[in-house]
């Protein structure tokens, strides 16, 4: 039994394959990189004193010894946002033909790292507040002197924003507790404008269908902005507010964007007839050099945002 037991021991110590099929798969963004090998860790830490030789010698640069982590691929690592691993689930399923297969197993993994990115996002925006180990939605009095309109394409750019982006994640569905915070900050937000509820603000804003928006007036009719529904915006190319790619929101507007869009008058060239009219605007004003017309105009008027004609806009950025 002894012998068994050491046996054993020695068993488990034993590669379940072959070490000679060893492999390397690297992927890279920007300065982030990711390699997956197929080997031992010593394997792993070669590779990575051959990585902090190449970068200090050939790049004249530090490898971080803090965020290049040696890891197995059953643990999450952090990459672009998402937490990456290697599924090991035995779990069998059924395909589109009704064949059964362990489609779960030794597959790359995304996850929504809910805890480190959207927690910390609610709580930097002031969508909502801790108590205990409940998140309660709350209001927003940043946005509390915006128009209705601009206050829902606000949370819907946030929303569509995280969403489309962890759209490819397994635990995509772990969002909609992060969409429901929103829309009820989002209504609470508008019910603390007008001094009145959220049960009042769905009523008014309700459609008759069961969902709500604002109403808005267009050239030719009246359209209304609905609240983004998380699960559309799991199809990439499939947005549901098509309707405000026209709205930019900027905090220090005094006349509303509705009412310089609404004039259709291009306040670069002065044209009227236009296929559309949209808004340019910029980060700051001081970084701009007064080199170009529009600059000019901008910074005379000492505002980050300008209503110009198709053309003027197409020009600018060309």
């Amino acid at each position: 039994m002894e012998e068994r037991k050491q046996l054993k021991l020695e068993l488990l110590k034993t590669p379940s394959k072959s070490q000679t099929d060893k492999k390397l798969k690297y992927i890279r963004y920007a300065d982030d990189f990711l390699i997956s090998v197929n080997g031992s860790r010593e394997d792993c830490q070669w590779i990575k004193g051959k990585l902090a030789e190449f970068i200090g010698n050939s790049l004249k640069m530090e490898l971080s010894n803090e965020k290049t982590l040696i890891t197995h691929s059953g643990k999450y690592a952090r990459f672009l946002g998402y937490d990456v691993c290697v599924r090991r689930n035995n779990k069998v399923k059924s395909d589109k033909n009704n064949h059964l297969k362990r489609s779960l197993c030794n597959n790359a993994e995304l996850i929504v790292p809910l805890n480190d990115k959207i927690h910390k996002f609610i709580f930097e925006k002031g969508v909502a507040r801790q108590i205990n180990d409940i998140l309660e939605p709350i209001k927003r009095n940043s946005l509390l002197y915006l128009t209705d309109l601009e206050i829902i394409s606000t949370y819907n750019a946030e929303l569509r924003g995280i969403c489309n982006y962890y759209h490819l994640a397994s635990n995509f569905n772990k969002l909609s507790y992060f969409a429901y915070l929103m829309e009820y900050s989002c209504l609470k937000t508008l019910a603390a404008k007008y001094d009145s509820s959220v049960k009042k603000m769905w009523t008014k804003f309700k459609d008759g269908n069961g969902r709500w928006g604002i109403p808005y007036e267009t050239k030719t009719e009246k359209k209304r902005m609905y609240f983004n529904n998380f699960m559309d915006c799991k199809k990439v190319y499939d947005y549901t507010d098509v309707k405000t790619n026209a709205i930019n929101i900027f905090a220090q507007s005094i006349t509303t964007f509705e009412q310089r869009l609404k004039a259709e008058v291009c306040e670069l060239c002065g044209a009227t007839e236009s296929e559309r009219f949209e808004i340019h605007h910029v980060n700051k004003v001081k970084n701009l050099e007064g080199k170009q017309p529009w600059e000019r105009i901008m910074i005379a008027k000492r505002r980050k945002t300008l209503v110009v004609c198709r053309k003027c806009h197409l020009d600018i950025h060309n």
